[in-house]
């Protein structure tokens, strides 16, 4: 996807490196824009997401100040994971269907541990939705290592020694646990029903275990001049790892207005 950046009237100052004020961003349909990275602090007149469009929020920023807020139908405002907090405050919201703000930890990997949600402090004045989603899940955990192949027997020679057993093959390594969900705080209006708000701080799933290694095939029978030698047994199969555990949920709390 292309980014799109569209700025009605343009970056109207930045008060100092840590503050940015525009009038209006428009995230055009299936596109994704970046906010600046450069700042903490992004004040905004107008933020509109159209359909299946997609606003990241990246890693060092903060903070988002929105006048009027409008998400088309499926769009998504995607919040980088951080250790920081962040905080989105919003005048008026208007969400269509399927519009969702994520704030998900990242999954685990072999070079990296899974990161947690992203703490999320979330104020919507007036809001003018069917729905209100987020979805604040931990990363995944890092997968098991694989398990090393066992090696292959020896053949027999034909005038001394037997074939070799195969050597067992590695156990796989155990899967990670899941990173933590995040904590999600909300400020909605009064009469923005709590069954409209749905809130998913489930912790990441355990990372899958590594498969065992194959067991080394056994030497092959032979057959010689005056004897037969036998073969010998391959390796047994390495064990697939354990998985890891769940990780543990984050937490909801709805203030009202």
């Amino acid at each position: 996807m292309r980014n799109a950046l569209l700025m009605t009237a343009g970056l109207l100052s930045a008060l100092s490196s840590s503050m940015v004020i525009a009038q209006s961003i428009s995230v055009q349909t299936h596109s994704l824009m970046r906010l600046p990275n450069n700042a903490s602090v992004v004040q905004l007149d107008r933020l509109e997401v159209a359909d299946y469009g997609t606003l990241l929020i990246p890693r060092g920023l903060t903070e988002v100040r929105v006048g009027q807020l409008v998400m088309g139908h499926e769009s998504r405002i995607a919040i980088v994971p951080s250790v920081d907090s962040f905080t989105l405050q919003v005048k008026q919201g208007d969400l269509s269907s399927g519009a969702e703000i994520t704030a998900r930890g990242a999954p685990g990997t072999f070079e990296k541990a899974p990161s947690p949600g992203r703490n999320l402090n979330l104020r919507i004045e007036a809001l003018n939705a069917d729905e209100l989603s987020i979805d604040a899940r931990g990363g995944a955990g890092s997968p098991g290592y694989a398990g090393l192949d066992g090696g292959n027997g020896q053949e027999p020679g034909c005038t001394w020694g037997a074939a070799s057993r195969g050597f067992d093959g590695d156990n796989g390594g155990n899967g990670h646990d899941g990173a933590p969900g995040a904590v999600v705080r909300l400020e909605l209006p009064q009469a923005f029903a709590d069954e409209r708000v749905k809130v998913n701080v489930q912790g990441g799933a355990g990372g899958i275990g590594g498969e065992g290694g194959r067991g080394g095939k056994g030497g092959a029978s032979k057959g010689c001049l005056v004897y037969h030698t036998d073969g010998a047994k391959s390796g047994r199969n390495g064990d697939k790892g354990q998985s890891g555990a769940v990780g543990p949920a984050g937490s909801v709390n709805v203030r009202k207005l």
